[in-house]
């Protein structure tokens, strides 16, 4: 089980493999480091393969942190990524293109 993040510029991570128990702690460092210094932030989910209940609560933190702010948007979401997102009412709030 793995996790990429590629910064794509100032403002866009791209999360490639997969967003699990195991993988989600990274990823919410990182975001913890960055949030601070940008008022939105795109996640380009393209090369996403999976997401589980621990991806899902840093996706929520992260979208709670920056809805005072630019917000989040969520770009590139695979059937199965976004089937997880419609199943829990994720994709009622969240900015999916």
């Amino acid at each position: 089980m793995s996790l990429q993040m590629e910064k794509e510029n100032d403002n866009t991570l791209a999360l490639v493999g997969r967003l699990d128990t195991v993988t989600a702690p990274e990823l919410e460092k990182t975001l913890a480091d960055l949030l601070p210094k940008i008022d939105h932030l795109v996640l380009d989910l393209t090369s996403l393969e999976y997401i589980s209940s621990a991806g899902l609560r840093v996706i929520l933190k992260t979208y709670k942190a920056l809805a005072s702010k630019g917000g989040l948007k969520l770009t590139g979401v695979k059937e199965s990524v976004q089937e997880v997102f419609d199943i829990t009412g994720f994709s009622d709030f969240l900015v999916i293109e």
